[in-house]
C-alpha cells in the first residue's frame, strides 16, 4: 500500500537521499536548482509517497516563480520515485495529486524542465514557455509548460526567477 501525503519535516533526510540516487549529486548544479536555492516549496504543494512500512519512496514539489512578463507560475521539480517502486504508476499519482492541488489553490500555470514524452501525458508542451528562459543552460526541448487556467502564459516572455517564500536559517546551537 502506498500513501501520498503532504511532505513533513522528518521527510528531509530520506527525500535528499532519494533525490541523490535518482539524479546524482550533480543535481545541485542544475539550472532549475537556482530557482529553488534558499526557498521553500509553494504553500501546500510538496508531497511525499510512503510505502506500507512508512518509508519514503517518492517525492514531488512545486515552487513559486515569476514567469517573465507572464506573472506568477509554479516550477515543478524534482519528481522522483525510488527505483524499486518505478513502473507502478507512482510518478503519475504524485503528478496528479500535485497538479490537482495546484488547481484547487488557484494557481494558473506550471513550468518544468524534464522528459517531454513523460510529461506530455499531463498536458505539458514547449509552446507555453517558448518565449521564456531560465537563469542558466537548459535544453529547450525539455523546458515545458502547462496552463492550469487557459491563456495563463499567453504573451509570457523573459527570465524566470524564483519568488517563493525564503528558508528561515536555523540558529546555531549555543
Amino acid at each position: 500500500m502506498v500513501t501520498i501525503r503532504p511532505e513533513i519535516a522528518t521527510d528531509t533526510g530520506a527525500r535528499e537521499r532519494l533525490l541523490d540516487r535518482a539524479f546524482g549529486k550533480s543535481r545541485r548544479r542544475k539550472t532549475s536548482e537556482r530557482l529553488r536555492d534558499g526557498r521553500i516549496p509553494s504553500e501546500g504543494l510538496a508531497f511525499s509517497a510512503t510505502d506500507a512500512k512508512g518509508r519514503l519512496i517518492g517525492t514531488i514539489r512545486l515552487w513559486d516563480v515569476l514567469a517573465g512578463s507572464g506573472g506568477t507560475a509554479l516550477m515543478l521539480g524534482p519528481l522522483a520515485v525510488d527505483c524499486k517502486s518505478q513502473g507502478k504508476g507512482l510518478g503519475s499519482a504524485l503528478m496528479t495529486r500535485a497538479l490537482n492541488e495546484a488547481r484547487s489553490r488557484g494557481h494558473a500555470a506550471v513550468i518544468l524542465v524534464g522528459d517531454a514524452p513523460y510529461y506530455a501525458r499531463f498536458g505539458f508542451t514547449h509552446g507555453p514557455v517558448a518565449d521564456l528562459h531560465l537563469p542558466g543552460p537548459v535544453d529547450s526541448n525539455r523546458f515545458l509548460g502547462l496552463e492550469l487556467i487557459p491563456g495563463a502564459l499567453d504573451g509570457a516572455k523573459g527570465l524566470v526567477v524564483g519568488c517563493g517564500r525564503r528558508e528561515v536559517p536555523q540558529q546555531e546551537a549555543a
